[in-house]
């Protein structure tokens, strides 16, 4: 059964885990895998073959209003962002459907300022390893 995005949140670091606040938008990860070509000269009906390569995570991309008070998140997505450090992450989904654990660096971070929206911000976490998917009960 489909279930609203609402209440999902994304949380930085792993001991004493700290909610992003603000937050309008979460992209989620975007699995990939490259191909290496392995095809010969007597490869069956001129066909290519193809066998699994390298895997990628891709890019966690937020979106929200700017919050940058202590304790909301998106300093410390900033401060991340300057350091270069790799962070746990995860992405707690509602009514105990499940999350993303994974491993990150922020690769980006900007705020805007429209003359008829609130103040907003952006980032992009670019995962670093194997993320892991955990299954909840659900609701």
């Amino acid at each position: 059964m489909a279930e609203r995005a609402l209440g999902t949140k994304l949380q930085i670091g792993a001991d004493t885990p700290v909610t992003v606040a603000g937050l309008t938008s979460i992209g989620g990860l975007e699995l990939s895998a490259d191909t290496i070509d392995v095809t010969t000269l007597d490869s069956d009906g001129a066909y290519r073959k193809f066998i699994a390569g390298f895997k990628d995570a891709g890019e966690v991309s937020l979106e929200g209003y700017l919050e940058l008070e202590e304790g909301k998140g998106q300093k410390d997505l900033y401060d991340l962002f300057e350091s270069g450090d790799t962070e746990d992450f995860k992405i707690l989904f509602p009514n105990n459907m499940g999350s993303w654990d994974f491993k990150g660096v922020v690769t980006g971070f900007g705020t805007g300022a429209d003359l008829e929206d609130p103040l907003s911000f952006s980032c992009t976490i670019k995962v670093s390893g194997k993320p892991s998917l955990t299954v909840g009960a659900g609701s």
